[in-house]
């Protein structure tokens, strides 16, 4: 059967919405005829990104619990009944085979309505420790589509099925690229390269670990591409003024993500669910550096997850000034240990995860 009315909802960061408007992509793939309604919140990034994506979206007056006093949090109990109410008249009016939730505020009163109206649900959790609205809504929705394993933990084992994360194709498609993309660098192929890369703002704590150590990298022949980020970008710039940048690549952002991972022996990188199910695909030797700044700190326990099985390499965030540059060299020089790695991380990539959780939606619609 093909897929004709859905809605999607949720939002507020990149790691919600991208998988959103992946679904979203693969149903309109199937079915080019389907409509696809998203519903997010009013005033987060999904309220712009999605029509840039092409799709229409309702946005719900909602919020979350802050954790400090405020009197945000007195007004909380009336954005969720104005929420549910509206969420109630646009599913009404739309009338969805079914409703998928990706996690943010959106999809909690979303989902909730939803399934009381017997209306098949589906969330996609992406992380490997879930946020407090879908153990929530795990209750009541007919299927959890995860990306990690032994999440029986959190949700009814028999509404899991482990699909992965949507991830972006083009950028993981880095066959035949590497010689081509370091010449764009103006890179050596005789020469290991590390690619450092904190998240579309940066990341402080790892631009910090680098600046002042450029030169033993160097020294022991490794080149750099350096995503600093947008705050930061001209605070380096100004620190790396007066010192020799031979083989360091920095850029404030990356737009093609596709040529710095192939260019890429080793890779630094936050934590974030998105992020590390492409590296998994990549499956490059990886070092995770969990962002501290994190709900409920899903970054340190998506990078656990892969450390337990020796996927990946954890220092942390507060570590990382004096452990960063080190365990770069040491696994720069291990080629030992960057197999292990590499093979190890390559068992959990999964690139068909689109795919897979639309057959779970048409599953559940029949």
């Amino acid at each position: 059967m093909s897929l004709e009315k859905v809605i999607i909802s949720g939002g507020g960061t990149g790691g919600h919405i991208f998988p959103a408007i992946a679904i979203a992509n693969q149903i309109k793939k199937e079915n080019p005829n389907a409509e696809i309604l998203f519903i997010g919140a009013e005033g987060k990034m999904e309220m712009e990104k999605v029509p840039a994506a092409g799709y229409k979206i309702e946005g719900l007056w909602i919020s979350g619990f802050q954790r400090r006093f405020t009197w945000k949090n007195f007004v909380l109990p009336f954005k969720i009944i104005a929420s549910l109410w509206k969420a109630r008249k646009i599913i009404k009016k739309f009338k969805p085979q079914a409703v998928i939730g990706v996690g943010g505020y959106a999809s909690g009163p979303t989902l909730r309505i939803a399934s009381k109206m017997g209306i098949p649900t589906i969330v996609q959790e992406q992380n490997s420790f879930p946020g407090k609205t879908n153990k929530i809504l795990s209750k009541t929705v007919t299927k959890i589509c995860v990306a990690y394993e032994n999440l029986e933990r959190f949700f009814p084992k028999e509404k899991i099925v482990f699909t992965g994360n949507p991830v972006r194709r083009s950028v993981v498609e880095i066959k035949g690229v590497r010689e081509s993309s370091l010449a764009e660098y103006g890179l050596s192929s005789e020469k290991k390269t590390v690619l450092v890369v904190g998240g579309s703002l940066g990341a402080k704590t790892l631009n910090e670990s680098l600046v002042s150590k450029i030169q033993i990298l160097q020294e022991n022949n490794i080149q750099l591409i350096w995503q600093c980020g947008k705050y930061q970008h001209e605070e380096m710039l100004a620190k790396t003024k007066n010192i020799d940048m031979t083989g360091v690549v920095l850029e404030q952002f990356i737009t093609e993500m596709q040529k710095a991972y192939a260019a890429a022996d080793v890779i630094v990188s936050r934590a974030g669910a998105i992020a590390v199910s492409e590296l998994c695909i990549i499956g490059k030797p990886l070092i995770l550096v969990p962002s501290p700044n994190v709900a409920e700190d899903h970054q340190t326990k998506n990078a656990i997850a892969l450390v337990n099985d020796s996927a990946a390499i954890l220092v942390k965030d507060v570590d990382s000034r004096v452990q960063l540059v080190p365990e770069i060299l040491d696994l720069v020089s291990n080629e030992e240990k960057q197999k292990m790695l590499s093979e190890n991380i390559k068992k959990k990539g999964i690139l068909n995860a689109d795919e897979r959780i639309v057959d779970v939606i048409k599953e559940i619609s029949k």
